[in-house]
């Protein structure tokens, strides 16, 4: 047996362990290093398994610590209404993401999943949450630093359940009110569209100096990863019907429905989701053209480009028909992660058989790899996978719920008020005998946030959440001794029995989403027409109307003395009454046209054929007593 000296031994341990720790030192692991050092040190590691995995995101309901270990996967997302329980606290969220997350932090590599939501006009699927006007009735304020701070107060309320991503904004031109999502687009002007894209540094954080073009930027604690959308032309559909053709030449669709997204590039956002729609009969989902060659080579884009929920499967007739065709269209497109989002092992089993056998190329998977992972990097989620409690008391706080009653106010647009400037309705007098307060959508919190609250498709009544109805706030505006009467659908005998001094009359819209929401005669449901005829056939009135759109309305202006658009306004009615009782002046001007009758439609500001009831633009103004 050869004996060692004790001084050798230890110089041999300390060489082992020095080997060691130098094995063990990872540089995707060191924040210090430069981004790129990071990613392709860790994409260095991975396997095609660990890979693809990361291209995969799957809904919460069918997700688990397990499957993110198993499946290696990169993202999980709550679809409209998925949420861990009815009225979940921020806590419960936070726990449910933090689950997950560990999951993930448990595999072989520890890359973190990232996990999305959408929050199109605040963090909208959670309870307590501020619902910010619609953005339809955003682009009427023609104040981007507006929504530049919607943005980062959303951001906050979003980062206190736990969340670090969104699917927001909607940069959707809309050119045709006969869309479902006409709600979500700021407007038919690709201008005023391209200004509110302000609203990418309000959730991300504001790009430094001399900060690289297109590649995406996220400020930690406070700020998350938006997502541009849906790119490109889903506004432009004809007869506005959703998920549709939109058919332009290229000039018109990079000069109307692209501006936004150059801003939002040069913003630095993150993500960018592909639209279900088609351009000129081709599928946007498989358009390499304009995904890989336009969106990431022209323009530069470096973060990751998103599928929509199932976007695949719909991109043959019927759905999921011929899923390996549908894989390989898609990831050959241009597409990095895949917005599943039940299915998923499916998808994993597709795509490893494509790229096994040649079909999809290796390098487009980097491609994809590469862009996933500067994204989680530039979040920080390596460094803080995890969420804290910290952020909890953002959510609904008293600031962003006064910031969005700011919002309301400046989204008013006044239509009508008197027969002649000499004699206006506007604002009302709070003080009063009586007064008659009518309508479906007077006291009706979900009616007047919309569709995307809470639930997908929205909700009626006032339990869904906390705010304060149009009802309550001019309850709580006028004079202690006016008396306010409520009555949902009055008929004219009781209007003209009872001696009111002025009517406010609340229709509009019922929520809706997406395909439920197009509509080829835009009508306000019954019974809005008959409330309008029987009060304003009885007593002066004033007519608030809650819509996600220009509606048909030219048969009863007649009979109003005034007339207001409110549009979407969200959980904060009292902006409402804030202007109607005059404490506020009208400001807010149209930024989408009101047309005369459907028979118009198409119908935009610019157009030949232009002849509409209310223009591009118009509002009337107000001065307050003070």
């Amino acid at each position: 047996m050869v004996m060692v000296p004790l001084s050798l031994m230890g110089l041999l341990l300390m060489c082992c362990w020095a080997a060691m720790a130098e094995a063990e030192y990872m540089k995707y692991k060191d924040p210090k290093r430069p981004l790129n050092v990071r990613i392709n040190d860790l994409m260095s590691r991975m396997t095609l398994e660990e890979k693809i995995g990361q291209m995969v995101q799957i809904d919460r309901s069918v997700a688990s610590a397990e499957v993110m270990e198993k499946y290696f996967i990169g993202s999980v997302l709550s679809g409209g209404g998925s949420v861990p329980a009815k009225q979940a606290s921020a806590e419960t969220w936070i726990n449910m993401v933090n689950d997950f997350q560990k999951g993930s932090l448990s595999t072989r590599l520890g890359i973190p999943m990232i996990y999305g939501i959408d929050a199109v006009h605040g963090h909208n699927a959670v309870y307590n949450a501020t619902i910010f006007p619609h953005n339809v009735g955003l682009g009427v304020t023609r104040d981007p630093g507006l929504v530049k701070r919607i943005g980062a107060a959303t951001a906050l309320e979003v980062k206190a359940t736990g969340i670090p991503y969104v699917f927001a904004p909607c940069i959707a031109v809309c050119r045709d009110p006969r869309w479902g999502r006409c709600f979500e687009s700021y407007s038919e002007d690709t201008n005023i569209v391209q200004a509110m894209t302000e609203i990418v540094p309000g959730l991300q954080g504001d790009i430094p100096a001399n900060y690289p073009k297109g590649v995406p930027f996220v400020a930690r604690k406070e700020k998350v990863a938006a997502c541009a959308k849906h790119y490109v032309g889903d506004g432009g559909t004809t007869k506005g019907i959703n998920e549709n053709n939109t058919v332009i030449d290229r000039h018109g669709l990079l000069s109307i429905h692209m501006p936004g997204y150059y801003s939002s590039i040069i913003k630095g956002v993150a993500t960018i989701m592909v639209s279900y729609s088609s351009w000129n009969g081709v599928k946007m989902h498989a358009n390499r053209d304009l995904i890989t060659g336009f969106l990431k080579k022209t323009l530069r884009f470096r973060g990751f480009v998103i599928s929509d929920w199932e976007g695949l499967d719909r991109m043959t007739s019927p759905p999921h028909a011929n899923y390996s065709h549908s894989i390989e269209a898609g990831i050959h497109a241009g597409i990095d992660m895949i917005m599943i989002p039940y299915n998923y092992t499916e998808f994993i089993d597709g795509l490893t058989f494509l790229v096994k056998n040649n079909i999809i190329p290796m390098s487009r998977i980097d491609d994809a790899i590469k862009r996933i992972l500067r994204v989680k990097f530039v979040m920080g989620l390596f460094e803080n996978p995890l969420a804290d409690l910290s952020l909890v008391n953002q959510l609904g706080s008293k600031e962003h719920r006064e910031l969005a009653r700011e919002a309301v106010r400046k989204s008013l647009v006044l239509l009508k008020n008197g027969e002649s400037a000499d004699e206006p309705l506007l604002p009302l007098p709070k003080k009063a005998s009586k007064i008659l307060v009518a309508g479906t959508h007077a006291d009706n919190l979900g009616y007047q946030c919309g569709g995307w609250t809470i639930e997908w498709e929205g909700l009626a009544g006032n339990n869904l959440t906390i705010g304060t109805t149009i009802l309550t706030a001019i309850k709580s505006t006028i004079d202690p001794e006016t008396q306010a009467i409520y009555e949902e659908n009055p008929d004219a005998d009781f209007v003209k029995s009872n001696n009111f001094s002025y009517a406010i009359v609340v229709v509009g819209e019922l929520p809706y989403v997406e395909t439920s929401g197009d509509s080829l005669n835009l009508t306000i449901p019954d019974p809005g027409p008959y409330t309008i005829t029987n009060v304003c056939g009885a007593v002066k009135c004033v007519v608030i109307i809650i819509s996600g759109r220009p509606v048909v309305i030219e048969p009863y202006v007649a009979t109003m003395d005034a007339l207001v658009a409110a549009w979407l306004p969200g959980t904060e009615g009292q902006g409402v009454a804030d202007v109607l009782f005059g404490d506020y002046d009208f400001t807010g001007t149209l930024a989408r046209t009101w047309f005369k009758t459907v028979d118009q439609l198409p119908m935009n500001i610019g157009d030949p054929h232009y002849d509409p009831l209310f223009p591009f633009g118009f509002g009337l103004t107000t001065k307050s007593a003070s």
